[in-house]
């Protein structure tokens, strides 16, 4: 058999800057099951890319088992588009950002990404609901009462005022994610009280941003979720400023002025 020819082209060739404009990375749980098809239905699309890395965590979910990922942040980020910047990038994981604390969790992917804004899920929700104008809020979480004391502390300890809290008491992130969208409706209903601003519901394992423009329709309210309050904050920092008020209010709001850092 004869050796086949293979041409060089001589066609001139255009590069563009980058392949799709504007970059997000993800660093999401092994285990998780929600966050990149969120971000895939609210924030991918021609001009922004979403780019996703996984770091290993077993459950069940505790502060203790949460901490143990620290360590692996930073290798996570770096594997994502390695030596080339991003636009933003978000750790996923609402419960482990209030343990580690959100200035960790910040220093642990600058010293591999460098001048890339951090978005961690509590501290976009925190925005989220301050351009709102919540201060008296209710919280509803999928965790344990040991897992949710943390975030009760960090709400409070950021001057929200918490009308009522409420968790499920599961400690399987996998089993959070299998939660029917009906039935977070009908929780969500039941955990705001009259007299809260806004419900926030924690856990980027949850598929609540899916149904938030649902729940408030039903409280008259404002809800906002781990993964809308993260894609919010991502698309507003790639410059995408449009309202999509079927993703819930905070869809239709522009980031609060202060820079991001």
């Amino acid at each position: 058999m004869s050796p086949i020819s293979i041409l060089r082209s001589a066609a001139p060739l255009a590069f563009d800057a980058r392949p799709v404009e504007k970059r997000i990375g993800l660093v999401v749980l092994a285990t998780d099951h929600t966050t990149e098809p969120d971000f895939r239905r609210m924030v991918a699309g021609e001009r922004i890319g979403v780019y996703t890395a996984r770091i290993a965590y077993a459950n069940p979910t505790t502060p203790e088992n949460l901490r143990r990922m620290q360590p692996r942040l930073a290798e996570g980020a770096a594997l994502i588009l390695p030596d080339e910047p991003l636009d933003a990038i978000c750790y996923s994981c609402t419960s482990a950002s209030v343990v580690m604390g959100d200035a960790a969790i910040e220093a642990a992917i600058a010293a591999v990404k460098p001048g890339v804004p951090v978005i961690t899920p509590p501290a976009a929700a925190r925005r989220g609901l301050t351009a709102l104008g919540a201060r008296r809020i209710a919280v509803l979480t999928p965790y344990t009462e040991e897992t949710s004391r943390p975030m009760a502390t960090y709400f409070a300890g950021h001057g929200f005022d918490i009308a009522r809290f409420t968790c499920f008491g599961l400690d399987d992130d996998r089993e959070m994610a299998r939660i029917a969208p009906a039935s977070l409706v009908r929780a969500a209903v039941e955990a705001m009280p009259a007299d809260a601003d806004a419900l926030f519901i924690s856990c980027t394992a949850l598929r609540s941003a899916a149904v938030a423009a649902e729940i408030e329709a039903i409280i008259g309210r404002p809800v906002v979720t781990s993964n809308q309050a993260t894609a919010w904050t991502a698309l507003r920092l790639c410059g995408d400023d449009r309202p999509r008020p079927d993703g819930g209010r905070l869809m239709t709001l522009p980031l609060p002025g202060e820079a991001w850092t």
